[in-house]
């Protein structure tokens, strides 16, 4: 029998336009956008960092004795990034797990069967989505603070020492702790479950291992990858802090060992 002629026109397109990263980032690009969600936490985030940024520069604006060193440092105008690494965290988990909450993850690696090309093609969307996002709000915060504090005292600019440094390493810090709420969502393949992991890791087992454990706890402590990230992107880092340089490097670290287990169990396990 004769292969109707559009039937094999289309299978010869098909067959000749394989599944590749590119096509993958174009899909995960598509997911991304078309999602009120994802921009409505991402805007959140954004409008935070500002926001806080300028309620922190009216607050300390005249310098009393009540202030102390990181209300004054060039990072206290970035605070923001306390809200904005809980939204960009939940944002990560809620981009990978949204799709086995719908089943929608079964479809997208029958469209993948090499499955780690999802990971990468997601990852990618994320990075340079939040990433640009975070890095020119950081900027916006420090800048938009810095002028208002103008006003009544001396301030810092980006030419001072470190301060390029500590704005810059904000927005790089909000993306890979974005990326590690996504490595958690991979792990655990459930929206509840990634947040609730996600808090823990970055908020309440760094409390336990410094409050409660005494020097083995901070020791230990400032290698989880809240506390490492906090190192690089903080003026005055703290006590048993890591030195910047460091900090960023153990914060890529989790984020590599993270998407390396993700792959391997995406493998392995059933969609």
């Amino acid at each position: 029998m004769l292969e109707n002629p559009g039937v094999a026109g289309a299978r010869a397109r098909t067959e000749s336009e394989p599944v590749s990263l590119r096509r993958a980032i174009a899909s995960e690009w598509i997911k991304f956008r078309t999602l009120r969600s994802t921009w409505a936490v991402l805007g959140v985030a954004m409008v935070a960092m500002v926001a806080i940024g300028l309620i922190v520069a009216y607050n300390t604006r005249h310098l009393t004795s009540n202030l102390q060193a990181n209300d004054i440092a060039p990072s206290s105008t970035l605070q923001g990034y306390y809200l904005g690494q809980l939204l960009i965290g939940a944002l990560g988990v809620l981009f990978v797990s949204g799709e086995y909450s719908t089943g929608m993850i079964r479809a997208t690696l029958a469209a993948v069967p090499r499955r780690i090309p999802v990971i990468w093609a997601k990852l990618a969307v994320f990075v340079g989505v939040v990433a640009t996002s975070m890095i020119v709000m950081s900027f916006v915060a420090f800048l938009a603070a810095q002028g208002l504090l103008s006003h009544y005292r001396p301030g810092y600019s980006l030419s001072d020492p470190g301060v390029l440094r500590v704005v810059l390493g904000t927005g790089v810090y909000l993306t890979l702790i974005g990326v590690v709420g996504g490595i958690l969502a991979w792990i655990v393949r459930s929206t509840p479950g990634a947040l609730t992991a996600f808090v823990g890791v970055v908020l309440v087992v760094p409390v336990l291992f410094e409050d409660t454990l005494g020097n083995w706890g901070k020791n230990v402590g400032k290698f989880l990858p809240g506390s490492a990230g906090g190192a690089f992107a903080s003026s005055l880092p703290e006590g048993y802090a890591l030195t910047p340089a460091w900090g960023f490097v153990v914060l890529l670290g989790w984020v590599v060992l993270g998407l390396a287990a993700s792959a391997i169990l995406l493998r392995r396990r059933d969609a």
